[in-house]
């Protein structure tokens, strides 16, 4: 009795309708699992079927996302906990943005399953079901400031993705590729949770917030700076793991050429995106932990690591990717690069109080909204010529604007837009991120500013490799048969990076208004810091 009355007082005051409504669309893709689960039982194990009920879902999910949005959109909401001040589970503009470009790139990677795969796959209900749930697992992790909630939400997203990339068991490739993902990542877990265990250890809190507050202590009075230190990057290499930053990056060309095409191209944007959104609000998260705003110096030693980090990924990426010969290993190595271009958005320190803190977070959600687009389209074309032809070797693109113009061209596009040229919108999302690396006015910004400009010139040879295949190149090979399905999403991907050029200016306003007010004061005010004292003042929004 004294247990339930004590659970009656914790949640006592709690509109819980409306917090399970702001989790609606992670509850409905819940249910979604649970009914591939049950369809098998009902009405068959039906490839088509199954895939119906999980197009169903997503849809559903896509539309209380944006009820959700609507709700949220004047400022921060969290959810789910009796202490919303420990950030359990929360919700926010930044956190429904990525869930809205999450179900929209799964829709589309169902979409390419649906055209190659349907057809023939024997294991429908158990594909999709590690794909919904991999997607659950990333939309938790930008959706909580609880390091235990985290390391949970890591794990739920990748658990699932190590099944995937060896879905087909008589693959022997895939095979090798999944067991190499899966000791990657135990690894990569095992030193996140050792990083998590000693800054709990120090703090006393699970909570980011609280975690900030005692590391901006350390850093400020060098009280036990080194173990604080390891321990963050203890954390970081947890999360470089997932967006395949250098030197944790060894699993992705492997996993890329084994896994099939549309498990490619869902590892190749979604655990990136969920990984630096996460990075991303730890970022904001330490910086809203320093009271003046001029004292966030005091953080450059995190920034520093994380802006070295993003220059020698993007820097890997791009020179491993010159001598592939494989079109998924290079598109791996460029996807790398990708997670560098985007890496160096998150490492843009500001505190919220100033001006233009909102500059490299918005930053990076447009590249990620048309990183989705490119990638998707690159991979759809890969796709289709692995359908036909039965490899992925570059030799396959050999003539293909004589053979699938409407293949070639959208790929065309896709790869100039990849490397970052204008008239298409991957030109736009380098350009934003380099503005706000410029308007750091730092040594740190602008260093990052020529590595990334240095990068796009070098990105150049092996992206137009490609585009002279396909242009300039000619082997007599026939005439590529493919689906009209993959043809409209691929010239749909096309379509939209030209149009998103086009209307950059409405693009670049939406993001900012999914990054405005995700430090939104409330009634449970958190602990922080001034780095000038060794004292905390209470001064912090969450």
């Amino acid at each position: 009795m004294t247990i339930m009355l004590a659970q009656s007082d914790a949640w006592a005051g709690v509109d819980v309708t409306r917090h399970l409504f702001l989790f609606s669309p992670m509850l409905t893709l819940i249910c979604t699992m649970l009914a591939v689960v049950a369809c098998p039982i009902i009405v068959g194990r039906s490839a088509k079927t199954i895939g119906t009920v999980a197009v169903l879902g997503i849809i559903a999910s896509f539309i209380l996302a944006l009820r959700v949005a609507g709700e949220v959109a004047s400022g921060g909401a969290s959810g789910l906990s009796t202490q919303p001040g420990e950030g359990l589970l929360l919700v926010d503009n930044l956190s429904i943005a990525f869930q809205l470009i999450l179900l929209v790139f799964m829709g589309g990677v169902t979409w390419l399953w649906w055209m190659g795969s349907s057809d023939s796959e024997e294991n429908a209900p158990e594909f999709f079901i590690l794909l919904i749930g991999s997607a659950v697992g990333m939309a938790l992790m930008v959706s909580t400031s609880n390091l235990l909630m985290i390391a949970l939400a890591i794990e739920t997203a990748s658990l699932p993705s190590y099944a995937m990339v060896g879905f087909d068991k008589r693959d022997r490739r895939g095979a090798e590729a999944s067991l190499k993902y899966l000791i990657f990542g135990a690894i990569s877990a095992a030193i996140m949770l050792y990083g998590i265990s000693l800054l709990y250890g120090l703090s006393g809190s699970l909570s980011v917030a609280g975690v900030a507050h005692y590391c901006i202590q350390s850093l400020a009075s060098g009280h036990d700076l080194v173990i604080t230190l390891v321990a963050l990057m203890c954390v970081l290499a947890g999360i470089g793991f997932k967006v395949s930053a250098v030197p944790f990056h060894f699993w992705c060309p492997d996993a890329f050429e084994g896994a099939k095409v549309e498990v490619t191209t869902w590892l190749s944007v979604a655990s990136k995106a969920a990984a630096l959104i996460l990075l991303a609000r730890l970022v904001m998260v330490f910086c809203a932990g320093i009271a003046a705003p001029e004292a966030i110096g005091i953080l450059s030693p995190l920034a520093w690591g994380i802006g070295i980090m993003a220059a020698i990924t993007c820097t890997v990426g791009n020179f491993a990717a010159y001598v592939q010969t494989s079109a998924k290993r290079l598109l791996a190595y460029s996807s790398i690069a990708h997670a560098g271009y985007m890496l160096m958005a998150v490492a843009i320190f500001v505190h919220p109080h100033s001006a233009d803190s909102q500059g490299g977070i918005s930053a990076l959600l447009t590249y990620i909204a048309i990183y989705m687009f490119m990638n998707l389209g690159a991979f759809g074309v890969v796709a289709m010529i692995v359908w036909d032809t039965g490899n992925d070797n570059l030799s396959s693109f050999t003539g293909l604007l004589r053979r699938a113009p409407m293949l070639a061209i959208p790929m065309i596009i896709c790869l100039v837009s990849l490397v970052g040229l204008p008239p298409f919108a991957g030109f736009i999302g380098k350009w934003w991120i380099l503005i706000a690396l410029g308007q750091l006015g730092s040594t740190l910004g602008w260093f990052l500013v020529i590595v990334a400009v240095f990068n796009t010139l070098i990105s150049l040879y092996y992206y137009m490799r490609i585009v002279v295949k396909m242009a300039l190149r000619e082997d007599g090979q026939p005439v590529v048969a493919f689906p009209l399905g993959g043809m409209a999403l691929v010239n749909f991907c096309a379509v939209a990076l030209l149009v998103m050029f086009v209307f950059a200016q409405p693009l670049k306003t939406t993001s900012d208004r999914f990054t405005r007010n995700i430090f939104h004061a409330t009634v449970e005010e958190t602990a922080v810091v001034d780095a000038s004292a060794t004292q905390p003042i209470e001064n912090v929004q969450r």
